[in-house]
């Protein structure tokens, strides 16, 4: 989801406050680790003010600056809510008490309810609205909660778009100005939706009640039906002048990104996009990262989360001070997926080291959904996916590449960054693990290939390198009123520090599921301590074609 460039994503507190720790640890590894800016929910249930003092001093310490306050669900087994002791009456207590103790630190948002909040609704058969009383003193209640120094809404889902739009104007009349997000919950299953709307007492104009009957027992036609009666509602918001979307997504990305693409909205996630990568979130300023944490972001970020300066402008030496240490970093703290899925995409017995290139080769033809290196292929590989399997078939063990770019605009769908009106340029590129005679192939083609470097590297630390300086740009941005950006770069002190995690996978990802002594493990520690890690950069981003070179080098490796 982090690809469709949201402005923000939320996380929840859970149902009578029961997964608060687990909210915090999301809530910080989103901030911190994906770099997404995250809401967190805040409730009052079963929770003391202390513990919200607690709770606010940990979101300020992980950088998150943005929260959700609510009142919150009742506990599991309860019909009412009741106030927690020592704790807080409602969101109006919670929102003045995040801003007495925090000033304007945090954006605060509140809930709204187009339709009337649940607590008005009396229970009779068939009373599916608030009377109009209780109508109007939840908007005031909205109010109370705008003048405690909430900054925007976000409102309960809804399917009625004219309710909503009658609910907005209410708000405006009565002097509530701040922006107002409509929530909206994507459609994925017949007896989902109405078991949702049926506990949050949603009204289902008859027209989606009765569409959704007609198809009721097709679980596909349903999604369809969902995706576009959802999207109409969404374009009728946009155009009514919504200052945005806030989609409870519930695991339903699927049906999030068929919304978002009907509505046009995912073709400018390039525009939105400042950098390759997605840049931490704070006050300093972070412009160029090493290329090798590509496939594995979470643990670069995990790896600098405690800089105290970041690289701006260039790329200095990662070994200075004033960058920390790359090397604070424990190599089992960031998996590429649980046991369970590692065991499904490439735990079968391995008999020979020709086994491991066809798992290589599995996953660049999507046969296998991931690799202890990468959990995806990124898009701009798919042009080259079919000729990567084919070098991994032979030997070269590919789990990082860029394809070169001469001067596409900053805002193309696969290699644009940088917002619009630039223009951007890569060098082709491949990291591999390879063999020693595969590596004395890749050195005898180096003479025909002038434009070509390489570097490479073994588990107990033997480096070479053909390179001339410690540091080369591969990625590069030109844009009016601004320096050159050189975002990504191939850098000597970092390629050694990457070695040790990059090496490091073999055992701990892929070794690690199979019994030690058996012929997979010893197949899989045999590449761990005779293989080497290469990297290859094409500096004629013009001409080039990096992979005639990888075919030399594999034809002289075979001599």
């Amino acid at each position: 989801m982090a690809k469709l460039e949201p402005m923000f994503v939320d996380i929840t507190w859970g149902a009578g406050g029961t997964t608060s720790d687990l909210t915090m640890e999301l809530a910080s590894n989103f901030q911190q680790q994906f770099n997404l800016e995250t809401q967190m929910h805040l409730t009052c249930t079963n929770i003391s003010k202390e513990s919200v003092t607690d709770a606010l001093s940990k979101a300020r310490s992980a950088g998150i600056r943005n929260i959700l306050c609510l009142r919150g669900d009742p506990p599991a087994g309860q019909d009412k809510w009741q106030a927690t002791e020592g704790g807080f009456n409602n969101a109006v207590d919670l929102v003045r008490y995040v801003k007495e103790q925090h000033g304007d630190y945090f954006g605060v948002s509140v809930a709204g309810y187009p339709e009337g909040h649940i607590d008005w609704f009396k229970g009779e058969e068939g009373a599916d609205e608030c009377a109009r009383d209780d109508y109007m003193r939840d908007l005031q209640f909205l109010k109370d909660k705008v003048d405690a120094g909430a900054d925007s809404i976000i409102t309960q889902l809804f399917y009625d778009v004219d309710q909503y739009l009658q609910w907005v104007k209410d708000c405006r009349e009565i002097g509530i100005t701040v922006p107002i997000i409509p929530g909206i919950m994507p459609i994925g299953s017949y007896a989902g939706f109405f078991r949702m709307t049926g506990f949050c007492k949603t009204k289902i104009p008859q027209a989606l009640k009765d569409g959704l009957n007609a198809v009721k027992d097709n679980e596909e036609a349903v999604k369809e039906f969902g995706v576009q009666i959802v999207t109409d509602m969404c374009r009728r918001l946009l155009d009514a002048g919504a200052p945005g979307l806030h989609i409870y997504t519930l695991n339903q990305e699927n049906a999030t990104i068929d919304i978002l693409t009907n509505l046009g909205m995912l073709a400018s996630a390039s525009e939105r996009k400042a950098l390759p990568w997605r840049a931490r979130i704070g006050n300093q300023q972070e412009d160029v990262r090493p290329i090798f944490w590509a496939n594995r972001p979470r643990s670069y970020n995990q790896r600098t989360m405690k800089w105290g300066d970041y690289p701006s402008g260039r790329w200095g030496d990662s070994r200075s001070p004033a960058y920390g240490e790359l090397t604070d970093y424990h190599l089992t703290q960031i998996h590429t997926g649980d046991e369970a899925d590692r065991r499904s995409a490439y735990g079968a017995e391995l008999s020979t080291t020709q086994d491991v290139n066809a798992m290589f080769a599995k996953f660049l033809r999507s046969e296998i959904k991931r690799l202890p290196w990468c959990v995806e292929l990124i898009t701009e590989t798919n042009p080259i996916k079919f000729t990567l399997a084919r070098i991994c078939e032979a030997g070269m063990l590919t789990i990082n590449s860029q394809p070169a770019v001469n001067g596409a605009p900053s805002v193309d769908a696969v290699h644009g960054w940088g917002g619009p009106g630039g223009v951007v340029y890569q060098k082709a590129y491949l990291e591999l693990f390879c063999s020693k005679t595969m590596l004395d192939g890749i050195k005898a083609a180096l003479p025909h290939y002038k434009s070509v470097q390489y570097s490479a590297v073994n588990a107990k630390g033997e480096f070479e390198s053909s390179s001339k300086t410690k540091v080369t740009a591969v990625t590069w941005g030109v844009f009016p009123d601004r320096e050159i950006l050189q975002p990504t770069v191939v850098d000597e002190a970092s390629f050694l520090v990457w070695k040790d995690e990059a090496f490091g996978l073999w055992n701990s990802q892929w070794k690690s599921l199979h019994a030690d002594g058996s012929q997979s493990a010893k197949v899989l520690q045999e590449v761990h301590d005779s293989y080497y890690l290469v990297n290859i950069v094409d500096n004629d981003f013009i001409n080039g074609n990096i992979f005639t070179f990888v075919d030399c080098a594999l034809a002289k490796s075979s001599k």
